[in-house]
């Protein structure tokens, strides 16, 4: 294997540096940390990675004098896109072959470490949730059918039609509930999957959303036209993305004030529960809506939890839902005049 690649696979971001403290190697995780190229990187003085440096550099130049190994917990970076991020930083001097000397850097992104615990937890709850739901629907749907056939033989032996009326309510109220706990259960087969442009389903779904808006032209495109294909299944991922979409819509205020924006990007090591992934397709729908009331954020994918009056709490469940069979992950954050959702798919050949 080539060590490019060997660094690559790598999840924690490394630098290499020579004696000089000139940029030598970065991986691809180092990369997406510090949201620059290796190309642009190479050459460069370490201080020239940050906005602001002056901890980093101190640092720096104290493992290269010393020539000990150095460890800074909980390190703020200033990046030149203008984010800010926290990481614990190893770093481990090169000694011995002249050529090859210089500093090995080791960057963990303290973020990241809490993101996965917390979306390890929250797919397990989620697991879990899903796991009682369907137990559940399952022990409505049995007498519920017995409630409707005993109606239908009942209608059959009443000697006054007029009483029919009574046993038609049953029979549709049955109804009902049979149509609302196969929501609850959500897709019932396995995805069917296939290659798939990503663009291709947005548009679609857009196209959708426009007309219930009375096709007022309310979505707003920004496209990586670089993605390449997605593997999942069109109708269900389709499905996902509408439950999102028209969440944002019904939320709205004013439908002709709304605004929803589709964006798309590539993610390159992104972990999604505990499996690292090279590279990820990420989808961020926001809306301009008045975003979810704190108290239910953390609730927001749990069947029949919802901010509307006349909600049934089932179309982010369902989504949540079909992500996770794809192998992706779906997240939110919300402030007022802010709402984001951000699907994340994996590239890989299959997801499922």
């Amino acid at each position: 294997m080539n060590p490019h690649d060997t660094l690559d696979s790598i999840s924690t971001g490394i630098i290499a540096l020579d004696a000089e403290l000139a940029v030598t190697a970065m991986n691809s995780a180092a990369e997406a940390l510090l949201q620059l190229s290796e190309t642009r990187s190479l050459g460069l003085h370490a201080s020239q990675l940050l906005a602001a440096s002056e901890e980093w550099q101190t640092c720096l130049e104290q493992g290269r004098d010393e020539a000990a190994p150095i460890v800074r917990r909980g390190m703020n970076l200033s990046l030149h896109s203008g984010a800010d991020i926290q990481i614990d930083l190893v770093i481990t001097p090169v000694m011995g072959d002249p050529e090859l000397e210089g500093l090995l850097l080791e960057l963990q992104p303290v973020d990241r470490l809490l993101r996965i615990s917390r979306e390890e937890s929250l797919m397990h709850a989620q697991t879990t949730t899903r796991a009682v739901i369907r137990g559940l629907a399952h022990e409505i749907k049995n007498p519920l059918g017995g409630v409707r056939g005993a109606a239908q033989l009942l209608a059959r032996e009443l000697p006054d039609e007029a009483l029919t009326e009574y046993t038609g309510i049953i029979i549709r109220e049955a109804d009902r509930l049979r149509d609302l706990v196969d929501r609850l259960l959500g897709p019932d087969r396995q995805p069917t999957m296939e290659r798939l442009n990503i663009h291709e389903i947005l548009e679609h779904v857009r196209n959708l959303v426009c007309v219930e808006a009375d096709d007022k032209e309310i979505v707003e495109r920004d496209y990586d036209p670089s993605l390449p294909d997605v593997t999942g299944d069109r109708t269900q991922l389709i499905q996902a993305v509408l439950n999102i979409m028209r969440n944002a819509l019904q939320a709205a205020t004013d439908q002709a004030s709304c605004r929803i924006e589709l964006r798309t990007r590539s993610q390159r090591q992104f972990t999604i529960g505990s499996v690292r992934h090279r590279l990820v397709c990420r989808v961020d729908i926001t809306d301009n809506g008045p975003g979810i009331p704190e108290d239910l954020q953390q609730a927001i994918f749990i069947p029949m939890v919802t901010g509307h009056a006349e909600g049934t709490g089932l179309g982010l469940s369902i989504s949540q839902s079909i992500i996770n069979r794809h192998g992706g992950l779906l997240e939110c954050q919300s402030e007022p005049g802010a709402t984001r959702f951000t699907i994340y798919l994996p590239m890989e050949e299959c997801n499922a």
